[in-house]
């Protein structure tokens, strides 16, 4: 009985655990949701083995009950019949017959008041038992409840963990690729592609003024040559 008053005692201990408030003070909350799911399975399969010694124990008991009960009746019509016999010997003069029935009966009396105390003290012992088996029934019951709770909060907080990781991730690999970030590669690749851009710009831009000089130069010499063919020209007709 002890032993099931030690195991009961766990029962109550886990069932009344606070397990968010365990979870949040925990340093590592998936390491301690894990340890928790050990303990509780560890004490299930113990509580599981309690309970159903107990039921057994306890269906054995109520039977015992139930045959000292029926002994107790049938004791007392064995008195009544003892009895009833010895009333008749006593009517028909046979006295020493009447004596022996009613020692009989007797016997029979004092059998059926042992079987009545027996039973009577048993009951309380049974109430008890009764008690107790319930306790660790509904115990073991919410044990499991709060297990299925717990592997629930850790499925949702293994799911959270990797959500988080995925979401850094990507968030760190978005930094690489940040074209407002002056230090990103891309931003340093369009940098260059900007300079590039510009240089081949001057450089046109070189080469138009370059060839305009060409020209202007060529329509100067025309003008030159214009100018001297007509002071020729006026030469010509001063003669």
């Amino acid at each position: 009985m002890a032993e099931k008053v030690t195991i009961l005692g766990r029962i109550k201990q886990l069932v009344k655990a606070n397990i968010n408030d365990l979870i949040d003070r925990a340093e590592d909350p998936q390491k301690m949701i894990d340890q928790l799911i050990r303990d509780y399975t560890n004490n299930i399969v113990e509580a599981e083995t309690a309970v159903a010694q107990e039921i057994g124990s306890l269906k054995m008991a109520q039977k015992d009950h139930e045959t000292n009960q029926q002994a107790a009746i049938q004791w007392g019509e064995k008195a009544r019949l003892a009895s009833t016999r010895a009333d008749e010997a006593r009517r028909q003069g046979d006295s020493q017959e009447a004596d022996r029935l009613d020692n009989l009966a007797k016997v029979a009396l004092k059998k059926q008041i042992e079987l009545e105390q027996e039973v009577k003290e048993q009951e309380p012992l049974l109430k008890a038992r009764e008690n107790t088996a319930q306790q660790l029934r509904e115990g073991l019951t919410q044990m499991k409840t709060k297990l299925e709770e717990l592997k629930i909060k850790r499925n949702q907080l293994v799911a959270r963990q990797r959500s988080a990781e995925t979401q850094n991730r990507v968030t760190e690999a978005m930094k690489t690729i940040n074209i407002m970030d002056p230090t990103s590669e891309l931003s340093r690749f369009e940098e260059s592609v900007r300079k590039e851009e510009a240089l081949a710009q001057g450089r046109a831009e070189l080469s138009a003024d370059s060839l305009e000089a060409q020209f202007a130069e060529l329509e100067a010499s025309d003008d030159e040559l214009e100018i001297e063919q007509r002071l020729a020209q006026l030469k010509s007709e001063n003669k």
